[in-house]
């Protein structure tokens, strides 16, 4: 008997696009892309990553805007690259979620457009740790059967 869910599933053109590896690549750069375009911005304008790092009370700025460009970075490279891919979407995960309770207090804002995009923004940063989350569960359980 097979599963109700399994008669609904697409074969053909569409699964071999969507399961390819070029898919897969493309998938996960976009997943990073916040965390590559990020530090490299941040390398090509170091002064603007320091006054980052003091906008949101980080001391000494200049040292934690190296270490946010190097985790990015590698963090980044270990996702797309497949080397230790759980670890780089765990840490990414964590680091998303630390990001977003400094940057976008919403609760703190008062009633408004910049409080509604904050909002906005929070939330779709819980989504975005969710599916580093989730990059990680299938790199730990791939071949297991789970």
């Amino acid at each position: 008997m097979t599963e109700p869910s399994s008669t609904l599933r697409p074969h053909g053109l569409l699964t071999g696009v969507v399961a390819s590896p070029v898919t897969r690549i493309l998938a996960l750069l976009a997943l990073c892309s916040a965390y590559i375009q990020g530090p490299l911005t941040k390398i090509f304008d170091f002064p603007g990553a320091i006054a980052e790092m003091n906008h949101f009370g980080l001391h000494p700025a200049a040292v934690f805007a190296v270490v946010v460009i190097v985790f990015e970075l590698t963090a980044s490279a270990m996702v797309v690259s497949g080397f230790l891919r759980w670890a780089g979407a765990l840490a990414l995960a964590g680091f998303t979620l630390l990001a977003t309770f400094i940057a976008l207090r919403f609760w703190e804002m008062a009633p408004g457009m910049d409080r509604m995009m904050a909002t906005n923004a929070f939330f779709e940063h819980l989504g975005l740790a969710g599916a580093f989350v989730i990059v990680a569960a299938i790199d730990l359980t791939k071949g297991t059967g789970k």
